[in-house]
């Protein structure tokens, strides 16, 4: 039996990771008691006594945890912004190379991705991988979200009578080109400077679209060709989903709806466009593979049993 520790077990992702165990005869979670699980002294007890321990916590609460650890056996896998390009710490999206994987089965300190890192790495990281585009392409990207991935606070008001009326239309925010994630899907990717980034929450729940436009000429590619660059980039991923160009028209009837992944822990990948102009799109549960799955995914891999185990595929 696999010990696990969630410090941070009350908020969305700790929650979230939690449910996931259920019906795993493979994991014994261990639990702090509630008016405990903030003394630092019994995290401390608890996190050593770990196989894996999930750090579900604000940024500065996660690196005092990791400087709890005793146990040079215990794995962290963290779940914050903290370490996510921190030497030392690997990264916790296998599905971008062999090399990834391999860091985080070996690794005892895992970096799991931000939910809009997850949607931008998925696709800038194979065009500059694939020299499709320079380290220094004046890249861009829009995104929405529901409003479950800003936390216990923002989701009790967006659920209760506090709820403004602006806050039943879709909300741009980080207008100061600030946003946390910026860092990693910099760092990531290989790009030289920070895209141009507009994330939007809206009145929903769970789910997320990651967009990136491109013109045609700046890389010399259409849209039916690059988007057989992306199937063969993640053939064989199983959390992975490339759909076909024609999905466009055929399965999406000109409509992408952002809530469509609720509740999924895949990514699916559109390409879609024309001869002039193309838009990529990632499009996932910003709860699955944007937190608390692709958490247990890496936690999966390090145990070294099949990676969607315990998840919905």
């Amino acid at each position: 039996m696999t010990k696990v520790y969630i410090d941070g077990s009350e908020g969305t992702t700790g929650l979230r990771i939690n449910e996931r165990f259920k019906g795993r005869d493979d994991i014994e979670i261990l639990t702090i008691p509630s008016e405990l699980r903030k003394d630092v002294n019994e995290r401390r007890k608890y996190i050593n006594e770990s196989d894996i321990t999930f750090l579900c916590l604000p940024d500065a609460a996660a690196i005092e945890a990791v400087s709890l650890v005793e146990n040079e056996n215990v794995t962290i896998i963290d779940a914050s912004t903290a370490h996510r390009t921190s030497p030392g710490w690997a990264y916790g999206f296998p599905e971008l190379s062999e090399e990834f994987r391999e860091n985080i089965r070996n690794s005892k300190k895992i970096a799991n991705p931000g939910c809009y890192a997850s949607g931008f790495i998925s696709l800038a990281y194979p065009l500059v991988k694939m020299g499709i585009i320079g380290p220094d392409f004046p890249i861009s990207a829009f995104a929405l979200s529901g409003y479950s991935g800003a936390g216990k606070k923002t989701i009790a008001i967006y659920e209760s009578d506090e709820k403004t009326v602006e806050m039943n239309a879709p909300r741009e925010y980080a207008l100061t080109q600030k946003h946390k994630h910026l860092k990693e899907m910099k760092a990531i990717t290989g790009l030289s400077r920070e895209p141009l980034f507009t994330p939007i929450v809206d009145d929903y729940y769970s789910g997320m679209i990651v967009n990136i436009p491109l013109y045609v000429d700046m890389i010399g590619m259409k849209p039916e060709e690059l988007q057989k660059v992306f199937a063969d980039f993640y053939k064989g991923e199983k959390f992975i989903n490339v759909k076909p160009f024609d999905a466009q028209t055929e399965e999406l009837n000109g409509f992408m709806a952002a809530n469509s992944c609720s509740g999924w822990d895949g990514m699916e990948i559109y390409i879609c466009g024309n001869d002039d102009r193309i838009l990529l799109s990632s499009r996932f549960d910003n709860l699955g593979k944007g937190a608390s799955g692709a958490a247990i995914q890496c936690m999966n891999i390090v145990l070294g049993c099949d990676e969607a185990k315990g998840l919905n595929l």
